[in-house]
């Protein structure tokens, strides 16, 4: 894919993540339910990756997987400061640098939407105390598979983005170049989440491969399962 379709991907991005944001804006409470559901899911992740986390090899990615990637960060709340800066973006960054950033947003965009129905599917609970009977109870009535299954394959994209980028030369530098304006058009996170996953998937030996298959490999499981009524799934580590 060329930088300029890359280009208009991020655009229409930014465009599906205002309007999406715009409807959550009308409900005052919402925030603060997607906050909770958010630390909650951010805590079943942990447990069932806990083994990644602890191992020496894989915990940079593991931890930059749960924290930026399936956490509770968000990377769409500055829209038009994105837009402003899309344009160095492009010109500074390789194509799979650009890459990484659209998926990052589509993940970001569709677990907002997923997550916005899980909200909704639980209710009360969402400002509560979520049990994983509860949580797991909402996750068959908001079901969404087709999409469940698209964000467990961006997280396969993305890591896929990162594994190239540190393999390019000059990105450690090109990064580097985008600290001050991205700090200037308020967005530090975003430049954050670009340098952690290129020094995380870079101090892998022997590429990224592996970790990405076994985060993969146990997400379609544990989606395959909670669909089926295996609720589990949500309480031991995984292997």
């Amino acid at each position: 894919m060329s930088k300029d379709a890359v280009h208009d991907l991020l655009l229409a991005e930014l465009d599906r993540s205002a309007a999406l944001r715009a409807r959550f804006a009308e409900d005052a409470s919402f925030g603060e339910r997607r906050a909770f559901l958010r630390n909650w899911q951010a805590a079943r992740l942990a447990r069932s990756h806990q083994d990644l986390l602890e191992s020496r090899r894989f915990h940079d990615a593991a931890e930059f997987f749960l924290v930026d990637l399936y956490g509770p960060k968000d990377l769409s709340r500055h829209i038009e400061d994105v837009r402003r800066i899309l344009p160095v973006m492009t010109k500074v960054l390789p194509e799979s640098g650009l890459m990484t950033v659209a998926h990052a947003m589509e993940l970001n965009i569709l677990s907002e939407s997923l997550d916005g129905a899980m909200v909704e599917a639980l209710g009360a609970d969402a400002a509560a105390i979520i049990s994983d009977e509860r949580y797991a109870a909402a996750y068959r009535i908001v079901c969404r598979a087709a999409d469940r299954e698209r964000q467990i394959d961006l997280i396969a994209l993305l890591g896929g983005a990162l594994d190239k980028l540190t393999h390019q030369r000059f990105v450690g530098a090109a990064l580097r170049m985008m600290r001050r304006p991205a700090e200037l058009a308020g967005l530090g996170e975003l430049q954050g989440f670009l340098e952690r996953g290129y020094t995380a998937f870079g101090a892998m030996r022997g590429g990224a491969g592996e970790f990405v298959s076994i985060v993969v490999t146990r997400e379609r499981s544990i989606l395959k399962r909670l669909l089926a009524s295996d609720d589990s799934v949500l309480r031991r580590p995984q292997s």
